[in-house]
């Protein structure tokens, strides 16, 4: 049984469940048996995966603000969840620079806010809190990031980013290493692609978006890399820590990063390309570049995962082909199929990856 049973009959709290990678999490643990809550601001998108697979009506659902630290803290006195999986933050870098405010405040003080309410539990719980590859120092170095690393930015994502782990660290060190109630974790992961996602300056979400209407694609990046991941990728890790955290096999405390195979480092360009193949478009004339980049982004960045693979016996399941495989499935079957409930097809390409994990012997696929 996958990750050993530990979520089924469990509450499982999540904050930020109505964005692309909560549905996700919210769907598979739904499949776990686990009894979910959800905790959001809003439904970020329309469409928006969590309305279109239905999530609302299978669900527990508490829409708020992140910030709001007496609200948040009493929505988790109400739930007493078992597990908490906090993903809630302001998540695209594009964003962070006309509304730089609100992206430094969501993301490190809406992170204190669930830190608070950490603190405040007086039962067992497994805390796993989400911030991103975003929150190291990029310094545009070929070789993987580790846990080790420093943390920081020069745009605001990426600072808002470093700093929320700082607040981590300074809440764990502080008050919740000395509660024997609570274990707690940090997952670090980025560029996760998937059908589902239809947030804004995505590249995927562009290519789906212009595919469907039988356009040209915009990227302004061609030659960026990016070490892409199907988003089931860093799921499945947090799913892993949160187990081995319950089941006091993993220290307390720590950060693991989860990311893809090296050989899934591909340019922007290069995706597109293979998604248009995989749509029945001819690559060449699937894509335009504009040579507009309104912003600053980092053109390296990946992650050393090794701490994952020894700590955690984890390691990413897809190959590239897989990954690009999936995402052409699930948005075809939107767009052209005109397939009105996608929450099975979700949860057949979750069966899906489990079983390509299961083979490949993953400890928490067995």
């Amino acid at each position: 049984m996958a990750f050993n049973n530990v979520y089924k009959g469990k509450k499982v709290l999540v904050t930020g469940n109505t964005g692309f990678k909560g549905s996700w999490l919210t769907t598979w643990l739904k499949m776990l048996g686990a009894d979910v809550y959800g905790y959001s601001l809003s439904v970020p998108t329309s469409p928006a995966m969590f309305e279109v697979d239905g999530l609302q009506e299978r669900i527990h659902h508490r829409f708020g603000d992140i910030r709001d630290r007496e609200v948040m803290n009493a929505y988790v006195q109400e739930v007493k969840p078992d597990f908490i999986f906090h993903l809630a933050a302001q998540a695209i870098v594009s964003t962070s620079y006309k509304e730089p405010f609100d992206t430094i405040t969501t993301n490190v003080v809406g992170t204190a806010s669930v830190l608070e309410a950490i603190r405040n539990i007086d039962w067992p719980c497994t805390c796993v809190l989400i911030t991103s590859d975003k929150a190291y120092d990029n310094v545009e170095w070929i070789w993987g990031y580790r846990e080790t690393d420093a943390m920081g930015g020069k745009d605001v994502y990426s600072g808002s980013k470093g700093a929320a782990e700082l607040a981590i660290k300074c809440y764990w060190h502080s008050f919740i290493s000395k509660k024997e109630n609570i274990k707690m974790g940090v997952a670090r992961a980025g560029n996760v692609i998937g059908g589902g996602d239809w947030a804004k300056d995505r590249i995927i979400v562009d290519c789906v978006k212009a595919f469907s209407k039988n356009e040209v694609v915009e990227i302004r990046s061609p030659k960026a890399t990016r070490p892409w991941q199907h988003v089931l990728e860093p799921l499945s890790g947090y799913l892993t820590l949160g187990q081995y955290l319950y089941e006091s096999k993993s220290e307390n405390g720590e950060a693991y990063n989860f990311g893809p195979r090296a050989e899934q480092t591909k340019t922007v360009f290069e995706l597109v390309q293979d998604l248009a193949k995989l749509w029945g478009i001819d690559p060449e004339k699937a894509v335009r570049l504009t040579g507009n980049v309104p912003f600053h982004e980092a053109t390296l960045l990946k992650l050393n995962c090794d701490k994952a693979l020894a700590y955690l016996n984890w390691h990413s399941t897809l190959h590239y082909e897989q990954c690009i495989q999936f995402i052409a499935d699930w948005y075809r079957a939107y767009y052209v199929d005109g397939r009105k409930d996608m929450f099975e097809l979700t949860c057949a390409q979750i069966e899906q990856y489990m079983a390509a994990a299961k083979a490949q012997e993953l400890k928490w696929a067995l």
